[in-house]
């Protein structure tokens, strides 16, 4: 194949990129019949790059750099198998595909970088998270993201359900016995103890080994949220013995046993959306302080600087708008530009993709969400 399929963005990105640079999006369906017009949607935006290359004048090798694009659009499994939405990203040597559960909006470019904001906002929400699925007897753990959900494979040799953590531990019922009708009658047995007061002494023990383990071995190092699919009677028994700092106050109430892995990922996705809202809240409340301070600017060539400088923490941009320039990437000055010039790209998409190589978290928002108009934000470091 002439272009490979990944979900590891932006790492894949990291490499030396000979211009023309092309970034294509599209959305996709899928299933049929929907899927049948993507391969019609792809080729008219094929045309459109095309149309874009023929204008360099010192660039002559269009049917080298077309090629992957050509391979796609005649494979039928490829257009059986989309997701939601397509990104790709090619130079005269390299061919990347990206396929995203959000869907995006028809777009190309050609330009001296690529176009990544779309992608960063599919991709921002794709944050990993775990999800313990926990009943009276057993419990399974699962880790997932934007791009699926999986078991995580435990060693077999660890103990799983309330029979083999417990074992003889077992709050054994308080019984006796005693004859009753004479002598000859026979034996009647008793209980001194309540029957549900011991099993919720062993749910309780069972719940704290779980909770250790999960902790011990999955949260403390990876620190993703992890979310609980219990049925509401076990919920608060297991929140009130927990010490995970990373359990979220959502929850799923059905029982794990009840759930197929698809059904359990719609649920969760709803609460995964949450967290990412209440983040991106938070992050903005975090600008609004820094700017009062003077450690966050909405300035254009100001926030060029510091990123240019690595003084940038959070950088916010907006979707949908678009500044015609170019950065020098030796100074940080920025030089406005007309986008109809191949060679001209967006300013905040470069600053996007410059603060990623210095580890500046890049969010892209919406207008509605941005905490200024000028379509930039930055909560400096220093």
């Amino acid at each position: 194949m002439l272009y490979s399929i990944s979900n590891k963005f932006p790492e894949d990105l990291h490499f030396d990129k000979e211009k023309p640079l092309i970034s294509l999006y599209q959305p996709t369906h899928r299933s049929f019949p929907d899927n049948k017009q993507d391969p019609i949607v792809f080729k008219n935006l094929l045309s459109d790059i095309k149309e874009s290359l023929e204008k360099l004048e010192d660039f002559d090798d269009i049917e080298k750099i077309m090629a992957p694009f050509y391979e796609i659009e005649a494979d039928e499994d490829f257009w059986n198998y989309t997701s939601d939405g397509l990104a790709i990203f090619a130079t005269p040597n390299k061919c990347i595909v990206y396929m995203v559960d959000t869907p995006v909006k028809e777009l190309s470019v050609v330009a001296d970088s690529f176009h990544i904001k779309p992608l960063l906002k599919a991709y921002q929400s794709a944050r990993k998270y775990h999800l313990l699925g926990l009943s009276r007897e057993n419990f399974y753990l699962y880790e997932g993201d934007q791009f699926g959900l999986k078991e995580v494979e435990i060693h077999k040799d660890t103990p799983r359900t309330k029979n083999e953590v417990l074992g003889f531990d077992s709050t054994d019922p308080h019984l006796s016995y005693g004859s009753y009708g004479g002598a000859e009658g026979p034996a009647m047995y008793h209980g001194h103890g309540d029957s549900q007061n011991e099993i919720d002494i062993d749910t309780e023990k069972y719940f704290r080994y779980v909770d250790k383990f999960v902790l011990d071995n999955y949260s403390n190092e990876l620190k993703q949220p992890l979310i609980l699919l219990a049925l509401k009677e076990h919920q608060g028994t297991f929140k009130n013995i927990s010490n995970n700092p990373f359990l979220h106050d959502a929850t799923i109430d059905q029982s794990i046993d009840s759930m197929e892995l698809k059904e359990i990922k719609k649920e969760v996705s709803k609460i995964v959306a949450s967290i990412q809202n209440k983040k991106i809240e938070d992050q903005i409340a975090e600008y609004k302080n820094a700017k009062a301070h003077e450690l966050g600017s909405c300035d254009l060539e100001e926030v060029s600087k510091a990123v240019f400088q690595s003084r940038v923490k959070t950088l916010f941009i907006e979707d949908e708008k678009i500044i015609p320039g170019e950065i020098n990437l030796e100074t940080g000055q920025i030089r406005h530009g007309n986008i109809e010039n191949p060679k001209i790209d967006d300013l905040l998409d470069d600053l996007a993709q410059l603060a990623l190589t210095y580890d500046t978290e890049v969010i892209v928002l919406d207008k509605d969400k941005m905490p200024s108009d000028t379509g930039i934000a930055a909560i400096y470091r220093y």
